[in-house]
């Protein structure tokens, strides 16, 4: 193979099971808004569902944690035991999405190579972190990982290829590729279809990604994902240094399934990721962060507009402590909530951001996009960027667990 990226052994549920139900969106999105776990949960009921092999962020840290835990390592030892799973040996899939705004995405699903990714800053490696990796997330995904039989993931990986050289010629292949499912998406997620790719394509696929690789300095970027593959980076590495003088070369946990997709698809917009900050005193904070950022109503410079309540004012960040408005925002909020407490959360969408803001003792940080050209330069001039930086589309429109592999 001419890059970090390769074909898998992959698990798809047989075609007896409502995919429906079985697909469920990204852990990392609604965590602010429980009804729509609780809607899930109505709606999967009793079927088999990855709802059932995964663990909602809005679940991460509560007393009951390490019990559901141990029900997803049950859950999947059962459905593995069951016979649920049909496996495609040696595959790729080409993936089409079509989200809740109509627009098509493509991508393709298969393993990268974690020798060749490194999620620290500065780093030269094929597969880079574009946001700044918080290791203290890491132990309680990592957690999940270590004693799973199954790995199922919501990782995106980005691809610069302007040319569409890559994902976009299997549009024209579908009609002689094996279709391995096709099928609504539950709340609002669109619908999804995936195409079984043949030996040739996957040659083609890695002699495009190995000239994209010669013209490019940085070939593979995180999109969605970027603390589940440091995850299944970190339990590769100690599994490492638990077997010493073994040779893992060919071990499962060496790779990480996740989908590529293309930068330049149309389909794919950036919006930017709110902040909600709770169990503070608005004027505190906000008296603090006109002290450490120097904040006003007028001016140029970053803006960051400001919820409580019901209201709202936009600011000018006069003392920027980073190149973009969000790494000084967050840099102050970091410090803040360290000296001062109070809990942080991260929010797609203007609308659930103002209302979560309406809750006494919080406030809120209206964000605007980064323009998504400037991605790829950003990364390799500057490294990471701050965490949460940028979102890709819509919750609705994150990825779906679907595909598995066993690690």
């Amino acid at each position: 193979m001419h890059t970090s990226f390769h074909p898998a052994d992959i698990l798809l549920p047989k075609e007896s099971i409502d995919m429906t139900k079985w697909s469920v969106v990204a852990c990392d999105q609604f965590t602010g808004e429980p009804g729509y776990w609780d809607e899930t949960e109505r709606l999967v009921g009793d079927s088999p569902s990855t709802l059932r092999l995964t663990l909602p962020e809005i679940y991460l840290g509560k007393p009951d944690t390490d019990e559901r835990i141990a029900r997803i390592n049950q859950n999947i030892e059962s459905y593995l035991s069951a016979g649920i799973f049909r496996e495609f040996k040696n595959a790729m899939v080409y993936v089409r999405r079509i989200q809740s705004d109509g627009k098509l995405r493509e991508g393709i699903v298969g393993a990268v190579d974690l020798e060749h990714y490194d999620y620290h800053s500065g780093s030269k490696s094929q597969i880079r972190a574009t946001e700044a990796t918080v290791a203290e997330r890491i132990p309680p995904r990592l957690k999940i990982r270590e004693n799973a039989r199954l790995e199922l993931p919501h990782i995106m990986i980005l691809i610069d290829d302007p040319e569409r050289t890559v994902i976009e010629p299997l549009s024209g292949k579908t009609s002689g590729l094996k279709k391995l499912y096709d099928f609504e998406l539950m709340q609002g997620g669109g619908s999804i279809s995936g195409y079984l790719l043949e030996e040739n394509e996957i040659s083609e696929v890695d002699s495009a990604l190995g000239e994209l690789s010669r013209k490019c300095e940085l070939l593979f970027a995180m999109g969605d994902g970027n603390h589940s593959l440091a995850t299944a980076k970190e339990h590769y590495e100690r599994l490492k240094r638990e077997n010493p003088g073994v040779d893992m070369s060919n071990h499962p946990a060496r790779y990480a399934l996740c989908e590529i997709v293309n930068l330049h698809s149309e389909a794919l917009q950036f919006e930017a990721i709110h902040r909600i900050v709770m169990g503070v005193d608005p004027q505190h904070l906000l008296k603090k962060m006109a002290e450490k950022l120097d904040t006003s109503e007028s001016g140029d410079g970053q803006k960051v507009t400001v919820v409580t309540g019901g209201t709202s004012e936009t600011l000018t960040i006069h003392n920027p402590l980073s190149k973009l408005a969000v790494g000084s925002l967050q840099t102050f909020l970091d410090e803040y909530l360290k000296e001062f407490g109070g809990e942080i959360d991260y929010i797609h969408g203007e609308d659930v951001l103002k209302n979560l803001a309406k809750s006494e003792n919080s406030v809120g940080f209206i964000l605007d996009p980064m323009d998504k050209k400037d991605l790829f330069p950003a990364v390799i001039h500057d490294g990471a960027l701050p965490r949460k930086t940028f979102s890709m589309g819509h919750a609705e429109d994150k990825r779906y667990y679907l595909e598995a592999r066993e690690i």
